[in-house]
């Protein structure tokens, strides 16, 4: 009976054995080379992007990570569903980072499926090179899986450090912009308006001691499919009459990119590794860290340009997808980058209510003697130099481009409940110190947003600013309040919010523990924009202490 005992034992304990997949991995600083320039930077084994972790829904994960860098670090699984003292924020949840010299083992079982990616929390090292893609198979084969399936991993590199970075930011926060309107401009905009208004326009503009034209923070950046510019063109094979499922990663620190393939549709299969119903689009705009799986079939035997352009048209990403190495297609050219608005600011008159004092930038709309419902652009169309007016007005008129509107979750919600309660997020900045808040407050200053356990609570989302935001809560899914039914509003982990708007989010609070919630900007939430989530329950155990590996926790070199 014993023996038969153990035998059992040990038949379950090597099961647990086979189904846990582990990784090694080693965080190091390296002389990162991009497109001719050499950059100090952070490799993951080696590689910039760092390996990609695949895994099947239900395993578990077992990932051993050593930094042989002289600072700490740490891993986020980015919208993973892990304990909470496995999700790898420093500060939180015990975690104290992992020291140079040492390791550090994450344990969790894999709880989804779909596309992700992993990342540094840790200072600016995500600017630095420590990302990779992070990929889940679902634990029950797909009926119709793609012919091909591919990573699209985008990311900004830069020579420059990123401390100096954001200490040029703080210095000036139009540091990177190149793109300030001039009196040329000025006058076309006379010409096409009268002088009376474009003069109005420039008066309230400067009165709030901001710029139409100031849509990204930082420029000089070479942009990156899978570690490569867009002249090693990274590039996928495909055979004739194939479905082609890309995997689109936006791991870049601070950009935003349009993406479209001219001469193909894309079909929207998922977004932020839920699936969504499939929608057939043109061209999508992915913020900072969201993901989307796209399906695409070519039915010509020529090659195509995965065309990836920054919102500030400062530069493109591009991959090409082909039948044969060796083969490229036409590189779209870039269009202009838009001119913000009034009404991008929430003074139009479809802007939601928005009190602008606490914006914190010196706007005194009184002063300024200007109808901030008449302002250039209120209209839409073009300003005097050709550029659009309006976030997210730069795509052509007869283009279908994704819009959150369109994505209805595939499987219905299992929780739609309504809420209990409202929890005001206000997107806040005091832009001339680059100072970016929530709330009024840094993480420092902030009382923590408490959840009851199972509490199903709205959250929403106020931006103040003339920046979008992609905001990101880290330990669960949020259903985006965008007009579907509530069996079918769509999973998100980043919700995107655009200059002078509102948008509300469902959360329903059943993952226990202290989840950071940031702008996914990386200098705006180093200059503040981060807060936590902490969801008690009376019942809930202490929270686990930090796990190290023992057997290659170590000081000193290696």
């Amino acid at each position: 009976m014993l023996r038969t005992i153990l035998l059992a034992i040990a038949a379950v304990a090597a099961a647990s054995t086979a189904a846990a997949r582990e990784y090694h991995l080693v965080i190091d600083d390296a002389q990162v080379r991009v497109a001719g320039r050499t950059a100090e930077g952070m490799t993951i084994n080696g590689a910039l992007p760092g390996p990609t972790l695949r895994f099947t829904e239900g395993e578990d994960a077992v990932i051993h990570v050593r930094n042989d860098t002289d600072e700490p670090t740490s891993l986020h699984w980015h919208g993973l569903i892990v304990p909470a003292e496995m999700d790898g924020v420093p500060g939180m949840n015990g975690f104290p980072g992992i020291a140079p010299g040492e390791s550090f083992t994450y344990r969790f079982t894999i709880r989804q499926n779909g596309t992700y990616w992993y990342h540094s929390h840790s200072g600016l090292q995500e600017q630095m090179g420590v990302y990779a893609p992070l990929i889940i198979e679902p634990a029950t084969p797909e009926a119709a899986s793609p012919d091909r399936d591919y990573v699209v991993f985008l990311s900004d590199f830069t020579a420059e450090h990123p401390r100096r970075i954001l200490n040029n930011l703080k210095v000036d926060p139009g540091y990177y912009n190149n793109n300030h309107r001039t009196v040329g401009d000025l006058f076309r905009d006379a010409r096409a308006f009268g002088l009376g208004a474009a003069l109005r326009d420039r008066l309230a503009w400067g009165r709030m001691r901001m710029d139409p034209t100031d849509i990204a923070d930082v420029a000089n950046y070479t942009f990156l499919i899978n570690g490569r510019s867009a002249d090693e063109n990274e590039t996928f094979l495909f055979g004739g009459g194939e479905r082609v499922r890309l995997r689109l990663i936006n791991g870049s620190a601070m950009t935003y990119f349009d993406i479209r393939i001219p001469g193909l549709k894309l079909t929207i299969v998922a977004a932020d590794g839920r699936a969504v119903e499939p929608v057939e689009v043109d061209e999508l705009r992915v913020a900072v860290a969201e993901t989307y799986d796209i399906i695409v079939e070519p039915a010509e035997d020529i090659a195509y340009t995965i065309y990836a352009e920054s919102i500030d048209r400062s530069g493109y990403a591009r991959a090409t997808l082909a039948p044969r190495a060796g083969m490229e297609a036409p590189i779209p050219e870039r269009r202009p980058r838009a001119i913000l608005t009034m009404a991008d600011m929430g003074m139009g008159p479809e802007a939601p209510s928005i009190d602008h004092s606490a914006m914190g930038h010196g706007a005194d709309h009184a002063a300024t003697g200007h109808d901030m419902n008449a302002g250039l652009g209120a209209g839409a169309g073009l300003d005097g130099s050709g550029r659009t007016f309006g976030w997210g007005s730069e795509f052509p008129a007869d283009a279908r481009v994704l819009s959150y509107a369109d994505l209805a979750s595939a499987a219905p919600q299992a929780d739609t409940r309504p809420a209990k309660r409202d929890i005001v997020v206000r997107l806040t900045g005091a832009m001339e110190r680059y100072i970016w808040t929530i709330n009024g407050r840094s993480m420092e200053d902030a009382e923590p947003i408490n959840l009851a356990y199972g509490e199903r609570a709205r959250l929403v989302f106020v931006n103040e600013t003339m920046m979008a935001h992609p905001m990101h809560l880290h330990g669960m899914f949020v259903q985006l309040e965008n007009g579907m039914p509530a069996e079918r509003l769509p999973d998100k982990h980043i919700v995107s919010v655009a200059p002078g708007q509102t948008y509300s989010v469902l959360l329903t609070a059943d993952q226990p523990g202290e989840w950071a919630f940031h702008c996914h900007l990386l200098y705006h939430m180093a200059s503040g924009m981060m807060t936590r989530v902490v969801v008690a329950r009376s019942d809930a155990p202490a929270t686990a202490p930090q796990e190290r590996d023992e057997r290659t926790s170590h000081h000193g070199g290696h």
